[in-house]
């Protein structure tokens, strides 16, 4: 029920859809880029074969799914049809076919959840239909789930309960709101609308003892455009006041949505997709704790999706070339949020490389770049300059180290 709700919500309301697309975009991003120190060789392979089967793409879904659905299901396959020399893929699951066979009969034992798992809370398997239940015909018990080992199927989930085998919507908390935040907006416009049908109404100017021309009730009066218009005797023509949408509505709406952000880490401006009311240290200070969020997220996904994906690739990869693949030290580069102020940022790295407390790798991680392939491209950017006689930049340690400008100056 509450996956379909959230489903609801995020085909039905813009800030639902803007906000959960906007954190799986931020989570993924370009995608992250590996680096094998041991295994250069290995590291491009993985990056030709990713870019082919569509890893990017395939990771910004699930955790989509996981954000909106709860579960981000998906299953390591053989495509034989791939031109790689390693035939791994990834087809993505949907969470409702991941269910136990006795899902339609509620035993409370949590036996519905569709994961097996052993005395030791390890998951040994996954009961999967081979097709969505929407397909399956109403009362069809033929279609039965298979139950699936556990190491060829990818699950990704936020835990919060010990014992929690799947996982909860992320938008869980906010469905209230979202409710109340549409209602808000109809209510609005219905009162706005019904205002602007009554283009004009009528009333008596003679007092409660007087008496004045003898009208029918309820009675309608077409007015056309720039018309003079002559009233009966002791009646008076007036227009409704336009009172919506009210001088508070913006505010009412901001406070709804920046408690529905709340539950994702997230901060208004970004829910709002409008910073018209921050400075930029404001802004700074609440992308803190979203993007140490972003991390948190990111190193759930290395964990739980990526490695395991590399570990199955490196397998196959390893028989293909029939040599052994080193992962040992593997680092996952996620592309980090790009500083707003260039210059700052490259007097920082300037500083920070001249004391040694930050390497060429962290810089060109931040930024989604390889640095072997930086430091290989810019050694012939130098050849070259020598060969032409032209002057070369000076190098971080001989450069003027000139201290980060604080942010507020």
């Amino acid at each position: 029920m509450l996956r379909k709700n959230c489903r609801y919500e995020f085909d039905n309301n813009c800030y639902a859809r803007g906000l959960l697309v906007t954190l799986a975009n931020d989570v993924v991003g370009t995608g992250p880029r590996l680096q094998l120190p041991n295994d250069v060789d290995a590291e491009h392979a993985f990056t030709e074969w990713a870019g082919e089967i569509g890893l990017v793409n395939k990771l910004s879904t699930l955790a989509l799914a996981e954000l909106r659905d709860g579960d981000g299901f998906a299953k390591l396959i053989t495509n034989p049809r791939l031109d790689n020399i390693v035939k791994l893929d990834i087809r993505l699951i949907e969470s409702e076919q991941v269910c136990s066979p006795s899902a339609h009969v509620f035993r409370g034992d949590g036996d519905d959840s569709g994961v097996e798992v052993d005395a030791y809370g390890n998951v040994v398997g996954y009961w999967v239909l081979g097709v969505h239940p929407a397909d399956v015909p109403m009362g069809d018990a033929a279609v039965q789930p298979t139950l699936i080992p556990g190491n060829e199927i990818i699950h990704l989930f936020h835990c919060v309960r010990a014992g929690q085998l799947r996982g909860i919507p992320s938008l869980t908390p906010a469905l209230p709101l979202m409710a109340l935040l549409r209602r808000y907006t109809l209510a609005v416009v219905s009162a706005a609308e019904t205002a602007a049908n009554l283009a004009a109404f009528i009333k008596t100017t003679a007092p409660a003892s007087g008496e004045a021309a003898e009208v029918e009730p309820s009675t309608e009066l077409d007015l056309p455009r720039n018309t003079g218009l002559f009233l009966p005797e002791g009646w008076d023509l007036s227009q409704l006041k336009p009172e919506q949408p009210c001088t508070t509505y913006e505010m009412g709406k901001r406070e709804i949505l920046n408690e529905i952000a709340r539950c994702l880490d997230m901060p208004y401006n970004i829910a709002a997709c409008n910073s018209s009311g921050y400075n930029y240290a404001s802004g700074r200070l609440d992308h803190q704790t979203y993007d140490r969020s972003i991390c948190v997220r990111q190193s759930r996904m290395e964990f739980m999706v990526l490695d395991r994906v590399l570990r199955a690739w490196a397998s196959e990869y390893a028989l293909a070339e029939n040599r052994v693949v080193n992962i040992t030290g593997r680092d996952w580069m996620f592309v980090s949020r790009p500083h707003v102020d260039p210059g700052k940022e490259a007097r920082a790295q300037t500083h920070y490389l001249a004391n040694h407390t930050t390497t060429i790798k962290d810089e060109c991680a931040k930024r989604g770049l390889d640095w072997e392939t930086v430091l290989r491209q810019r050694g012939l950017e130098i050849k070259l300059m020598n060969e032409l006689g032209l002057p070369v930049a000076a190098t971080p340690a001989e450069a003027q180290t000139v201290a980060p400008e604080d942010d507020n100056e």
